[in-house]
C-alpha cells in the first residue's frame, strides 16, 4: 500500500474540518475548497492549502464537478474525500474522479448508483435475503401512479425521494385528500436537494425506531459491521440525537441485523465506510426492515468511533489507498456508550425556522468524555445557502446514563451567540423521561416539542439586559469629580432614586419595558453579566450587537434589542399587523402563486420561501385581495421582511 501525499476535501463546514484533522494525523497534505461565502471559513484556515471554486451558490461551487476536478489538478491532489452531503453520493462525481486519475475516497460508482436509487436498492437487497418495507415498485412513477400506490398500500404512507437522503423531501401523508399537494411538494424539495424528483411511496409504521448499522469493507472482499446506532430522535425526518449502541437490541438481534447489513453491502460490491438503515417496530425489534443504504460517511459516525476506538475517516482513506482490513468480525468490540447532538442554526422559539447571522461569541466544550466537531469560529457568517447544521457535540461514558449526563452538561456549556441554535432544546430533550428511559420512537420529538420550548422569556433575561444597558450608559471613570446626574442610577436630591425605563424588544415578540430603580444589582464584566433577581443570581454570557445585546445561558440565547417606540411608530408600522405577510426566516422565494389584485381565501398558499434546504409555505391570513407583492421567484429575503399584504374584504373588516 502507498498512502496518498495529498487529498482534496470536496466539502465545507464541520465535516471538512473533521476530515482535515485525520489527514493531518496520517501525515497527508490536505486541500480545502471554498466558495466566496466561505473565503474566511475555519476549514479553509485549517487545511494545508485551499482553492477557490466559485461563487456562493452551491450549484456553482460545491456542486460543480468541473470546478472540483480543476481544483484537484491545480493542487496536485491524488484523491478526493467528499465528506457527506453535496456530491458525496453522486455516482457521476465518483466516475469523473476516476477518469481524471483521482481516487474517490468512497465506494465504487456502481455501488453509489445502485444504492442511491432507493427503488433498485430495495430490489437488490431483497434478492439478497434482506427484509424490506412494503411499498411501491418501479421507477419513474407519475403523480397519479404514486397516489394509486399509496391507496393500495393504505394510509398513512411516507413519500421519499429515490435519490439522496437526510430526510429532505420526505413527506408523511395521513389523508388521501392531501396526496396531490404533498407529492408536488416532495418533488420540489427532491429536485432542489438532489436534482432528481423521482419519488417512491412506503407503508408508514407507527411509532417506529430508526436503527442503522455501520459497515466497513475493503477492496479485498472483507466486510465487517461496527454495531448499530439508534437514530430515532428526529424532527421533520431529520436526525437530531444519535447514540450507540441501542438499548432496544439484544445480542441476538444485533448480530442478525449486522449480518443483514453485511449482506446488503456485499450485494452491491461495496467498499469503504457505509451505513445500512433499518426501520424497526418498537414493540417487535426482531421485525426489522431495510430502508436504504447511505454510501458515505454518516453525520453520526463519531458515536461509533467512540465505542469501537476506530477512526472511520482514517479507514476510509486506508481502504481507498488499497489497504486490507486487519481485523475480522470477531475482533470488533463495543465498549461504553456514546451520544451525539446536532447543533443547527434554527430558532425553536419560532417554530424551528432556519436562523442566521454572525457568530459573535463561541464556546465549544472538549475533553472529559466530551468532543465537539465544528466548522465554526468567531466571526463566521451563517447564511441561508447551505445546510443548517453547524456542529456536533458528542459525549462518551462507561454507560448510557453517564453519557447522557455529560452531553447535557456539554450542551449547557455550548455558546453560539449571534446565531440562534437548538442547543438548549436538545439539552431539555435529553432530560425527557422517555429519552432517559430509552423509550424512543421517531415521532417522540414532534409530540413533545412544544413542551420542550420555554413559554416566554424569563424575567432575568430582561433584567440582565437592563444591567448591561445601564453599564453602557455609565461615563468612563477618570478619577475626577463625577456629576451624580450623569450616572444612570436615577439619583435625585432628597428622595428615592427615580425609576429608569429600558424598552426592549426580542424578534418575534412584543416590546417589553424593564424598569430599574437605582443601580441594578449585579455585575458586568467583558463577555459576562450576573444579575440578582428574587434572591437568585443569574449568570449569562454576553456579546454586543449593533442593535442591542446577545445573552446566552444553558444553550439558550436571546437577542435583546433596544426599542425606540417613537421611531417604531414612524417607520413601517402602518404596514404591520394581521394583513402583512413577512418572511419567517432569511432565504429565497422559490414559488409565487399570486399577483397583485388576486382574490384569495383564508389559508390559501401564496408563496414558498426556501432556506437551508427547507421549504416554508406562506399562506393568506384571511380572505381578501392581494394589494401588495414585494417579491418574485428568486428574490433573496431577510427575516421579517415584508413579502405581501392581503387586505380583507370590506364585509370582513
Amino acid at each position: 500500500m502507498t498512502m496518498f501525499d495529498t487529498v482534496l476535501v470536496a466539502n465545507r463546514g464541520e465535516i471538512a474540518v473533521r476530515v482535515i484533522r485525520t489527514l493531518r494525523a496520517l501525515g497527508v497534505r490536505s486541500v480545502a475548497v471554498f466558495s466566496d461565502a466561505d473565503a474566511d471559513a475555519r476549514h479553509v484556515r485549517e487545511a494545508d492549502t485551499a482553492v477557490r471554486i466559485g461563487p456562493a451558490a452551491a450549484s456553482e461551487s460545491y456542486l460543480s464537478i468541473d470546478r472540483l476536478l480543476e481544483a484537484a489538478a491545480r493542487s496536485g491532489a491524488q484523491a478526493v474525500h467528499p465528506g457527506y452531503g453535496f456530491l458525496a453520493e453522486n455516482a457521476a462525481f465518483a466516475r469523473a474522479c476516476a477518469e481524471a486519475g483521482l481516487v474517490f475516497i468512497g465506494p465504487p460508482a456502481d455501488a453509489i448508483s445502485l444504492m442511491g436509487d432507493k427503488i433498485r436498492a430495495k430490489e437488490t437487497v431483497k434478492a439478497a435475503g434482506v427484509p424490506v418495507v412494503p411499498g411501491s415498485s418501479g421507477s419513474g412513477l407519475t403523480d397519479g401512479q404514486l397516489a394509486d400506490a399509496a391507496r393500495e398500500i393504505g394510509m398513512p404512507v411516507l413519500l421519499k425521494p429515490s435519490a439522496g437522503g437526510g430526510g429532505k423531501g420526505m413527506r408523511l401523508v395521513r389523508e388521501e385528500a392531501a396526496l396531490a399537494d404533498e407529492i408536488a411538494a416532495a418533488r420540489r424539495e427532491a429536485r432542489a436537494s438532489f436534482g432528481d424528483d423521482t419519488l417512491l411511496v412506503e407503508r408508514w409504521i407507527d411509532r417506529p425506531r430508526h436503527i442503522e448499522i455501520q459497515v466497513l469493507a475493503d477492496g479485498h472482499g472483507n466486510v465487517v459491521h461496527l454495531g448499530e446506532r439508534e437514530c430515532s430522535l428526529q424532527r421533520r425526518h431529520q436526525k437530531i440525537i444519535e447514540e450507540a449502541p441501542s438499548v432496544l437490541l439484544d445480542e441476538g438481534t444485533r448480530a442478525a441485523m449486522g449480518e443483514a447489513a453485511v449482506q446488503a453491502a456485499r450485494s452491491c460490491g461495496y467498499a469503504g465506510a457505509g451505513t445500512v438503515e433499518f426501520i424497526v417496530p418498537g414493540n417487535d425489534p426482531s421485525s426489522y426492515y431495510f430502508m436504504e443504504m447511505n454510501t458515505r460517511l454518516q453525520v453520526e459516525h463519531p458515536v461509533t468511533e467512540l465505542i469501537t476506538g476506530l477512526d472511520l475517516v482514517e479507514w476510509q482513506v486506508r481502504v481507498a489507498a488499497g489497504e486490507e482490513l486487519p481485523y475480522g468480525q470477531d475482533d470488533i468490540t463495543l465498549t461504553g456508550h456514546a451520544v451525539e447532538a446536532r447543533i443547527c442554526a434554527e430558532d425553536p422559539s419560532r417554530g424551528f425556522l432556519p436562523s442566521g447571522g454572525t457568530v459573535l461569541a463561541l464556546r465549544e466544550p472538549q475533553g472529559d468524555g466530551v468532543r465537539t466537531d465544528s466548522g465554526l469560529s468567531e466571526g463566521t457568517e451563517v447564511g441561508s445557502l447551505y445546510d443548517p447544521m453547524l456542529s456536533k457535540v458528542i459525549a462518551y461514558g462507561p454507560d448510557r446514563a453517564t453519557a447522557l449526563r455529560r452531553l447535557r452538561g456539554a450542551l449547557a456549556d455550548t455558546v453560539t451567540l449571534g446565531v440562534p441554535t437548538n442547543a438548549g432544546f436538545l439539552r431539555r430533550l435529553l432530560a425527557h423521561p422517555a429519552v432517559v428511559a430509552g423509550d424512543l420512537d421517531t415521532g417522540l420529538v414532534e409530540r413533545e416539542a412544544d413542551a420542550l420550548v420555554p413559554d416566554g422569556v424569563p424575567d432575568e433575561v430582561y433584567a440582565a439586559a437592563a444591567l448591561v444597558r445601564q453599564e453602557g450608559l455609565r461615563p468612563p471613570a477618570t478619577g475626577a469629580w463625577l456629576d451624580p446626574f450623569a450616572v444612570p442610577s436615577g439619583w435625585r436630591m432628597g428622595g428615592e432614586p427615580a425609576p429608569i425605563a429600558f424598552p426592549f424588544r426580542i424578534p418575534g415578540l412584543e416590546p417589553v419595558t424593564h424598569t430599574v430603580r437605582g443601580t441594578a444589582a449585579g455585575r458586568v464584566t467583558p463577555g459576562q453579566v450576573s444579575v440578582e433577581l428574587d434572591g437568585l443570581t443569574h449568570t449569562f454570557t454576553t456579546a454586543p450587537s449593533p442593535e442591542g445585546t446577545w445573552l446566552g445561558r444553558d444553550g439558550d440565547s436571546w437577542h435583546v434589542l433596544d426599542h425606540d417606540p417613537v421611531a417604531a411608530s414612524l417607520t413601517g408600522a402602518a404596514r404591520g399587523g394581521a394583513d402583512t405577510l413577512a418572511a419567517p426566516m432569511p432565504g429565497t422565494v422559490t414559488v409565487v402563486k399570486v399577483a397583485v389584485g388576486d382574490e384569495v381565501e383564508a389559508g390559501q398558499s401564496l408563496l414558498v420561501v426556501e432556506a437551508m434546504k427547507m421549504e416554508h409555505v406562506i399562506s393568506a391570513p384571511h380572505a381578501g385581495t392581494v394589494t401588495e407583492l414585494d417579491v418574485s421567484p428568486g428574490s433573496t429575503v431577510a427575516m421579517d421582511q415584508v413579502l405581501a399584504v392581503v387586505t380583507p374584504k370590506e364585509e370582513d373588516q
